[in-house]
């Protein structure tokens, strides 16, 4: 007969955070999305289970591997994974991520599985992100977007090593960047010389290399007209392996689970996408949907760090009382609580302009202009939120055993993947001076949607004139985080309850917030109910 000692009894500590239903638990997921329970419910719990909880937590305790080179020299360029990535992707490729609004879906739906799954675990999310945004950029040449998008929508999810006509469906990366150049990629170097017809030979580099198991790549290279867009397939069209030489992986701060490569291009065999010279307003339609996605997975990972901290002070016990009904907590929770709950009707807003952009010129031109101002603001916000977060669970939060420091990691690689703060706050104003008149459409549809919110009306009068000034680019972050403040007051009037909007508006448009916890956030319980509902 075997003793408990003192030493093994664990009392006053949180039951595990796991076989919660994510989307049951989420009411203001549940009202951003609008979509019917029945759709997002199963979803909610199947991600929310203990086993696909720990797919996330083993597939960044083993993070991918390259092998170069066959013990006998031979070059291989091969990416190993754990087989909790290649499960990840085999569910969230059979959820839509990679193709979804492809074959008839909505970006809401989609916007609404993604931040789910990036709860779970992110960093698989980044090839299935690049594949679903591919097609747009392949629409400059019909020829390959017929060859290739019945390919991307296709299924189940396929992770073999072999030419893309033998596979059951395909995935896509990106490879723009270099030494030389980063965020400039108009000083790229790298050459493309044609070989006849849209075919082309790549030689050259990329610094930084997208998910390199990938099945083809597109990527910016000098052809003789100026800087172009190419599909670079891994296999060439007779079936040898093409010339891209994986030099090594990034040693990443976070989305450890994924690959990022540095690449050497030996006369790799490409296709043209769209005309010589035409590079980067080529790709550029690929980027606006990798954006939203980088700003509902940013809501995402703030969602389960959320969810985290109140699950903890609500079975936490401290001084008598539930550390939850300490006030000085609440405050910080409830702080937190409107922040998420703000940037999860942001980005759902976003991703509803995506939907009607076809139909309504308006809802084009909010998505044009307000998809950097929220990929601004809510990537850039989640590190410090989800610090936030961590504090209050203490030093639980600290240890690899929490999932928080996972999300901590990476948190800020939405920042600045796919352009970071300065480039998003630049493209804004570039995006503005475009169509002022449309510009100016779309800011007064949000002070008119937001209607009494408080501040609503001041914050839109104050983007115009800031937008109306000179010297603008040093005001460039400003006026973006103004104009995403006003976009978020808009939101939550549509979505959430009158009081949630009232609360963002005096804590957020009234005034510049404070530190999380020092603003007067009024009915902070209904705010926590609403952040973590209880079953």
């Amino acid at each position: 007969m075997t003793h408990s000692t003192a030493e093994e009894t664990v009392f006053n500590q949180p039951p595990l955070f796991v076989d919660i239903n994510l989307v049951a638990a989420d009411t203001p997921l549940r009202e951003a999305a609008r979509l019917a329970a029945a759709e997002l419910l199963p979803f909610g719990a199947e991600w929310g289970s203990k086993e696909r909880l720990d797919l996330g937590r083993h597939a960044n305790e083993t993070p991918p591997r390259l092998r170069t080179h066959d013990p006998q020299g031979r070059r291989l360029d091969l990416v190993e994974f754990h087989p909790a990535y290649h499960a990840l992707m085999a569910h969230s490729h059979a959820a839509g991520l990679a193709s979804s609004t492809w074959a008839g879906g909505s970006h809401v739906a989609r916007a609404a599985r993604l931040f789910v799954i990036s709860q779970v675990e992110a960093g698989h999310v980044c090839p299935l992100t690049m594949t679903h945004a591919a097609p747009a950029a392949l629409a400059a040449a019909p020829a390959l977007l017929a060859e290739w998008l019945p390919r991307i929508t296709s299924g189940p999810y396929d992770s073999r090593f072999i030419p893309f006509w033998e596979k059951s469906s395909v995935t896509l990366g990106m490879g723009m960047t270099e030494k030389q150049g980063g965020t400039d990629v108009r000083a790229n170097i790298t050459r493309a010389e044609p070989i006849g017809g849209d075919a082309y030979e790549i030689t050259g580099h990329k610094w930084f290399f997208s998910a390199p198991m990938s099945d083809a790549f597109l990527v910016l290279a000098q052809a003789p007209c100026g800087l172009t867009c190419f599909l670079v397939p891994r296999f060439r069209p007779d079936g040898t392996v093409n010339g891209l030489h994986l030099q090594r992986l990034k040693d990443k701060l976070g989305n450890r689970s994924n690959a990022s490569s540095e690449v050497e291009f030996a006369r790799a065999f490409a296709w043209r996408v769209g005309a010589e010279g035409r590079g980067v307003p080529t790709i550029i339609e690929m980027v606006q949907l990798t954006r939203l996605d980088c700003a509902v997975s940013s809501a995402g990972l703030m969602r389960m760090a959320l969810a985290l901290a109140v699950h903890h002070a609500r079975h936490r016990t401290v001084f008598q009382k539930r550390l939850i009904d300490q006030p000085a907590m609440t405050a910080v929770l409830a702080d937190l609580a409107l922040e998420s709950e703000a940037a999860t009707a942001l980005a759902f807003r976003l991703a509803q302009s995506f939907d009607r952009a076809k139909n309504d010129p308006l809802e084009a031109a909010r998505a044009r202009l307000l998809t950097p101002a929220v990929k601004f603001t809510v990537c850039k916000a989640a590190p410090g939120f989800i610090y936030e977060a961590m504090e209050a669970l203490g030093g639980n939060a600290y240890v690899e055993e929490s999932p928080l420091p996972r999300l901590y990691r990476e948190a800020p690689v939405n920042a600045i993947w796919e352009g970071s703060g300065n480039v998003m706050a630049l493209d804004l104003l570039r995006a503005a001076a475009r169509d002022p008149a449309a510009t100016r459409a779309v800011i007064s549809a949000l002070a008119q949607e937001a209607g009494a919110v408080p501040g609503a009306a001041e914050t839109a009068r104050e983007i115009a004139d800031g937008l109306a000034a000179q010297e603008l680019e040093s005001r460039a972050r400003h006026i973006t985080e103004r104009l995403a403040a006003l976009a978020a007051a808009a939101a939550l009037a549509a979505s959430a309850p009158g009081s949630v909007a009232h609360a963002f508006g005096t804590s957020r448009l009234l005034r510049p917030r404070a530190m999380f916890g020092a603003n007067s956030i009024a009915e902070p319980a209904r705010l926590l109910d609403r952040a973590l509902a209880e079953a």
